[in-house]
């Protein structure tokens, strides 16, 4: 059985140096217009998070990771070869990719994006949990239209954030992250799919939203990362180009999240108790501005 890397709450491998002063840490933070920007439109693109020898290390164990004869296979929470509904057309999608890869356990301590989320947050940061999203070249399918809180109403207060790093340069061709600005300030909207109809949350829309309806999409080089707010409408197209497309997202919320379901959380974990704080293994604080100085 592989050894499950949730049990360290600390990067284990040379993928990265920690900062190692309150001035070093400062050097990742994001600008006061940058936090304006998040708050007025719903995400803050563009980041640079990864070195591409860093990009080289993930996409060498995401490839790994991609075989279901993986030793680690059973540890993760979802695997997905093609959550698609159509053969031809490919989506892969996993969560829990930390426990098993030593590069992906070590990004959740990496301050390129855990610096912006605590700013963004509030407060310190704790891991929600992270997904692999792969879009091959000429057929990879979409990812439709959706809310992330919708998935995640099992926790509470809604105080969470995603980072979505590029793995490989993002375009419109090969299916970028698309954004409807604003979108933030909507009501949480019924679920009508994460795959499959890129479209079908049009049925689920006001006429003033639908209006509002105007993507954004998010061209990113590989190694930069993109943020957004648990509302924000967000989706990708297809991937029609000779390139593949993939991307690593981290999920997060601030400090003090609480269960709100006697159910297990992720499949595979300890359920927490309705009313109890997110803590313990499968949740780590990834950083707390007050700790490191910033």
């Amino acid at each position: 059985m592989a050894v499950d890397l949730s049990e360290k709450h600390h990067p284990v491998s040379s993928f990265l140096d920690l900062p190692k002063s309150p001035e070093e840490w400062q050097q990742y933070s994001i600008s006061p217009e940058d936090l304006e920007f998040f708050e007025k439109n719903g995400y803050l693109a563009g980041v640079r998070v990864l070195s591409d020898e860093q990009v080289d290390i993930l996409r060498e164990q995401l490839a790994r990771l991609t075989d279901a004869s993986h030793p680690g296979h059973e540890l993760f929470h979802e695997f997905h070869s093609n959550e698609s509904a159509d053969p031809d057309k490919v989506l892969f999608h996993a969560l829990g990719a930390w426990r098993i890869e030593e590069g992906f356990h070590d990004l959740l301590w990496h301050p390129g994006w855990s610096v912006p989320a605590s700013q963004l947050l509030g407060g310190a940061v704790r891991f929600w949990h992270d997904q692999l999203f792969c879009k091959p070249a000429k057929d990879g399918g979409v990812v439709a239209w959706h809310q992330d809180y919708s998935y995640w109403t099992r926790t509470k207060p809604m105080a969470h954030l995603t980072c979505w790093i590029a793995l490989d340069d993002a375009t419109a061709e090969n299916g970028c992250i698309q954004y409807i600005p604003g979108s933030h300030e909507w009501e949480l909207l019924p679920v009508t799919g994460l795959a499959g109809d890129m479209h079908a949350i049009q049925t689920v829309l006001n006429d003033e939203q639908k209006e509002k309806f105007k993507p954004v999409k998010i061209e990113l080089k590989k190694g930069e990362a993109t943020f957004h707010h648990p509302l924000l409408v967000h989706g990708s197209e297809e991937n029609v180009s000779d390139r593949p497309r993939r991307a690593a997202v981290v999920n997060a919320f601030r400090d003090g999240t609480k269960s709100a379901t006697d159910e297990s959380l992720l499949e595979g974990i300890p359920a927490v108790r309705a009313g109890q704080n997110l803590t313990g293994q499968f949740f780590p604080v990834v950083i707390d501005p007050n700790v490191v100085g910033i």
